[in-house]
């Protein structure tokens, strides 16, 4: 159904002129590209740089470094990555060398990698660990100063063969220096001399060893021992320097993590003894050093620190190409156009005259070229805007940060949501239960909720994990309701229609009346062009973005449920009420197929592994578990929309009640008694996703129950007339375009496929969500805008170019998954 427009004086688009927003959008876009293409000219974009040099806290105890996400390394993590470069002919040789600071880090690192318990009680002596599973090897030397025995051990280093060395060396030392001369600037004048010295070795180590120079942590006078009273923040400050100037001047290849220092200044306060790290700042640093390790030799999507962009694709270079001729297309044809605009005035004014002012009309021709125009200048923007997503969330133009959760960060936007929404509330002509309107405004409001879930990682809370799966499974209801409604009313499901008047009039009388399959096509269509282009352009597959697949998915049930002999339709329902008994035949056979489907993995693998539908229904690895999951833990929600459906119009024929007009659905005793209904069966269900213990419980009951909030929420909202007939339209904006912000959410406004969020203003959390917040809101209106204008040429009325579209397209899938592999 075409979308309506509205005439209220509320409606979004007036006061936010979604058009300039777009411009100022693309203004800003631009911008921030040529920002961040000059940071990248000027300063280092290697994200070890930004993870051994800057960060914050952005709550106690969670450590975010500047521009790129870390993976937190589990014990099992950390020796798959040692297990899996050893395979892949490196070999694990790791050594601390320094004072009893890095003999902390070393111990921690150790307990990291080791499945049994670390002796930590040794002091001022050298300690080796090796595990021949993992083929590590992780050494610690006890050497408190810089000083000759330094400079002999690098020298030792240089004269082995490259595999003989360490491939990551941590090292740093001062405190010791200041303590054994009492903080003299003479100790701090030989520091500077014995560091100049090594430096040489460093750079010709480079080749076969990462070596890590930390800067010194700062202390807190009052807890430190007499005997370390000397050892100052001020002294610890001058050692650094002078650390960091040596580097500078000799250009070495050592990397200097000064990021550790930040850590232990924000958890200073945890010092012990006033000089040693504490527990929490020890995990922090040594997760630092496992993402630099491991990161770019481990698939970890959630760490992007240390870690290498995707390699471009043969397809992905195919398709980039593909959007380029478009666009060079659409500039040369727009030159043409306007060539042609002027000098079609000067002949229109020639006519004229000659002809008594009598002008020709448009040719076929001409509307022929616009419609490529229109076509051309749609792909044209769609491939600027793909090149965006790319640039974002395949590179590291743009910076990437972890998501934190608390309580305020979901709540505070959650809130601040509701109160705008609810201030653009207004009335509405339609007065029917589920009107346009209403549901609008109901995706509107839910797909806003699942962006900030997203956004803040509040999976991890399970009473909101519930509730969001409700939200999902409302998507999922109105999809049974809305096309149940649909196929009720029109019956218009026929793929193919018989010629009745003559085998010559078939064509004409297709294009009239075929518009069943116009509309399953049209439906397919507006569902998956953007995931489609996604993973061309993304390289992803097509499960990737679950959503689309499970609704495309299951309005092919409804499609096939409704179209199957008996067809059933309001019409004939009125006519013969016995013709209820079948579509309830239908919901029962459909229930036990879905059950079939559900305690047989077998036959669900059976049919979902089918060439060629296997490519649609797996992931990278070639697993069907994500479809199976997401699929069971929906599995009934449209049938409960149908059967919703189905009583609504049921009840409806029958006047049992009435929303033909501004008032109650029941008497208005009733009508209260339905809302207290409502409320119980929310609040119900609130007390459930407190109590049940995990998410695993949880899941497994929620296919069942999740009609309760579902039904209880349609209550509330539409048995009272005065609430029935008002809608809020900032909600029902965004509804209008919920799909293109739930799928352009992975790669445009979150990050590393969901796993981060975009970073365009690093450091300033709010207004970075704020930017890419606006530009996000607008490049999902502008998708909206061409896939609503490629539909009609998609799926075009004439018989003839519909069958050449769908052939057109079959072979392109067919090329792909035998490019791919999978046919």
């Amino acid at each position: 159904m075409a979308d309506k427009p509205s005439s209220s004086t509320h409606e979004i688009t007036y006061f936010l002129n979604i058009e300039n927003a777009k411009i100022l959008a693309f203004i800003m876009v631009s911008g921030f590209i040529a920002y961040h293409g000059f940071i990248h000219v000027t300063y280092s974009s290697d994200t070890c740089t930004w993870l051994l040099s800057d960060g914050r806290f952005p709550g106690y105890g969670v450590w975010q470094p500047y521009g790129c996400m870390v993976h937190k390394y589990t014990r099992e993590d950390s020796r798959m990555c040692m297990h899996y470069i050893s395979y892949w002919g490196g070999h694990n040789h790791i050594t601390f060398l320094g004072d009893s600071r890095i003999r902390q880090l070393y111990f921690e690192f150790v307990s990291l990698l080791s499945n049994q318990p670390i002796e930590t009680s040794k002091a001022h002596e050298d300690i080796h660990f090796v595990d021949d599973h993992i083929n590590a090897r992780v050494d610690f030397i006890w050497m408190p100063f810089v000083n000759p025995e330094m400079y002999k051990l690098y020298k030792q280093w240089m004269l082995k063969a490259p595999s003989e060395r360490p491939n990551l060396v941590v090292t740093g030392s001062a405190t010791w220096s200041i303590k054994e001369f009492n903080g003299s600037t003479e100790a701090l004048k030989n520091f500077e001399t014995n560091l100049t010295f090594i430096v040489p070795y460093l750079k010709k180590m480079k080749e076969s060893t990462e070596i890590v120079w930390t800067l010194q942590d700062p202390v807190l006078p009052s807890q430190l021992s007499p005997n370390r009273s000397m050892i100052t923040n001020a002294q610890i400050d001058h050692y650094n320097k002078v650390a960091l100037e040596v580097f500078a001047k000799a250009e070495s290849s050592a990397k200097i993590w000064s990021s550790s220092r930040l850590v232990a200044q924000g958890l200073k306060k945890e010092l012990v003894d006033g000089i040693h790290l504490s527990q929490s700042a020890l995990n922090l640093d040594v997760q630092m050093l496992m993402n630099m390790y491991c990161n770019d030799h481990m698939n970890h999507n959630d760490g992007t620190c240390c870690s290498k962009p995707e390699t471009t694709t043969n397809l992905q270079i195919v398709v980039a190409a593909f959007f380029l001729v478009c666009l060079v297309s659409t500039i040369a044809l727009l030159i043409y156009r306007r060539r042609l605009r002027r000098n079609g005035l000067k002949i229109r004014t020639e006519n004229c005259q000659r002809n008594g002012g009598v002008v020709n009309a448009e040719t076929s021709t001409k509307e022929l070229a616009q419609s490529l125009y229109e076509v051309l200048t749609s792909l044209s923007k769609f491939g600027i805007i793909m090149a965006y997503f790319y640039l974002c969330d395949r590179t590291d133009f743009f910076m990437k940060e972890n998501k934190y959760y608390t309580h305020v960060n979901f709540f505070l936007p959650f809130a601040y949501i509701m109160i705008l929404g609810f201030f653009f509330t207004e009335s509405t002509e339609k007065t029917e239960m589920l009107h346009r309107d209403q549901t609008d405004e109901w995706k509107g409001w839910m797909q806003l909720v699942i962006l900030i879930y997203h956004i803040t990682g509040a999976s991890k809370i399970l009473p909101i994990y519930m509730h969001i799966r409700v939200l999902v499974s409302g998507y999922l209801f109105l999809t049974g309701f809305g096309h149940f409604t649909y196929f009720w009313k029109k019956g218009e499901y026929d793929l193919f229609r018989y010629c009745q008047t003559g085998c010559r009039y078939l064509p004409q009388y297709w294009s009239i009346r075929n518009n069943g399959l116009r509309r399953m096509l049209e439906v397919l269509f507006r569902l998956n062009f953007l995931v489609v282009a996604l993973c061309f352009v993304m390289n992803r597959h097509y499960q990737f973005y679950y959503f689309v697949p499970l609704v495309s998915f299951w309005f092919m049930v409804v499609y096939v449920t409704m179209a199957v002999w008996p067809r059933v339709t309001e019409k004939q329902a009125e006519e013969r009420t016995r013709t209820y008994l079948f579509m309830i035949i239908k919901f029962i056979l459909l229930v036990l197929v879905i059950t079939l489907f559900f305690i047989s993995e077998v036959f669900f693998e059976r049919i979902f592994l089918l060439r060629p539908l296997k490519p649609l229904f797996v992931t990278s690895d070639d697993s069907i578990h994500e479809w199976r999951f997401r699929w069971q833990l929906d599995r009934f929600s449209v049938l409960y929309g149908m059967i919703f459906g189905f009583g609504y119009h049921i009840l409806k024929r029958y006047r049992m009640l009435q929303d033909t007009e501004n008032r109650n659905l029941f008497s208005t005793s009733v009508s209260w008694c339905f809302a207290g209904l409502g409320c119980i069966g929310l609040a119900s269900y609130a007390a459930f996703s407190g109590l049940c213990r995990n998410k695993q419980e949880c899941n497994e009951v929620h296919s069942y129950i999740t009609f309760i909030p579902i039904v209880s929420f349609i209550l509330i909202r539409n048995v009272f007339g005065s609430i029935r007939t008002r809608y809020s339209s900032f909600f029902a904006w965004f509804g209008r375009i919920s799909l293109e912000l739930f799928i352009s959410q992975y790669h445009i406004w979150l990050a590393a496929d969901t796993h981060g969020v975009l970073v365009m203003i690093p450091s300033y959390p709010v207004l970075n969500v704020i930017l890419t917040s606006f530009i996000f809101i607008c490049v999902s209106h502008e998708i909206f805008k061409i896939t609503t204008t490629l539909t009609k040429y998609a799926v075009p009325s004439e018989w003839k170019a519909l069958l050449r579209n769908m052939v057109v397209f079959g072979l392109i899938l067919i090329s792909l998954g035998v490019s791919r592999g999978v046919i």
